[in-house]
């Protein structure tokens, strides 16, 4: 079975959709594809279905969803094959689980965050960068973006997002020790745009207009962020994103330097590592 999470919920066997159009069958799915191969408890399933508020027949219905997957299933499968609806969408001691053998889109975006990150921490910012855009190519929208969010779902979804940051994160920071301030400027002001508070998104975008030749417009970008963070948090820019500022202000010739360990040069950053799945 073929499963997609980082985008609209795509779950397909044999190149033919599987995803119910009922809301609540829908979400069932969603949480047992993002935990394929783990069991998913009945008391977390009834959770996310209805919150503190589950009628008396909510056990019953939840076994009715399961039913309604298994024929999606059933209606897909060759009657010839060894594997049955039951044998994909098992029960388990206290629980469900979807038993496949392709990784989803999240599992592969998770490994190849992972190998990015490595290789940036090991000073190889071409390879980091290769393997960061090919993660974040994974992404077709937000995460379940089709899907009914309860709170099991929810915390998911911001897991991965939060994931899906930090992966942006370090992918722009690959590209900037391969010297493509230029290439991402008009990026990095879109997602300044979008993320007010966002200090890492600042940090690079200043430091690409300090390297564009572009001082002045590296300094308003500070001047802005830190209005925003006084008006909506009465706090004070980071430490380190008042360095990078005052590194600006001097003119600090380590910040021409694409390589972190130069002098300063790795005072300001403010790189987050994807959480582990």
């Amino acid at each position: 079975m073929e499963i997609r999470v980082l985008g609209p919920l795509v779950a397909e066997l044999d190149h033919t959709s599987v995803v119910p159009s009922a809301a609540k069958p829908r979400q069932v799915l969603a949480l047992l594809a993002l935990h394929a191969g783990r069991v998913v408890t009945v008391s977390t399933l009834l959770d996310e279905l209805w919150g503190d508020a589950p009628p008396r027949t909510a056990p019953a219905t939840l076994q009715t969803y399961i039913r309604q997957l298994r024929r999606q299933l059933s209606t897909v499968l060759d009657p010839a094959s060894v594997r049955g609806p039951k044998d994909i969408l098992c029960t388990r001691y206290g629980g469900y689980a979807l038993d496949v053998a392709q990784a989803s889109d999240a599992a592969e975006f998770q490994r190849l965050c992972v190998a990015g990150q490595t290789a940036l921490r090991e000073g190889i910012p071409r390879e980091a960068s290769r393997l960061l855009h090919q993660a974040l190519a994974l992404w077709r929208g937000p995460a379940l973006a089709d899907v009914q969010i309860g709170r099991a779902l929810e915390v998911e979804t911001v897991r991965l997002e939060e994931n899906r940051l930090g992966a942006l994160d370090a992918r722009i920071d690959a590209d900037m020790r391969l010297g493509r301030h230029t290439a991402l400027l008009g990026e990095l002001t879109a997602l300044a745009t979008q993320h007010p508070l966002h200090e890492t998104v600042h940090a690079h975008l200043m430091l690409a207009l300090y390297r564009c030749g572009r001082p002045s417009h590296a300094l308003g970008v500070y001047r802005r962020l830190r209005r925003s963070l006084i008006s909506e948090l009465a706090m004070e820019p980071s430490t380190r994103l008042q360095r990078l500022h005052q590194a600006i202000l001097r003119a600090d010739p380590a910040l021409e330097s694409h390589d972190p360990t130069a002098a300063g040069g790795d005072e300001w950053r403010l790189h987050r590592t994807p959480a582990p799945a």
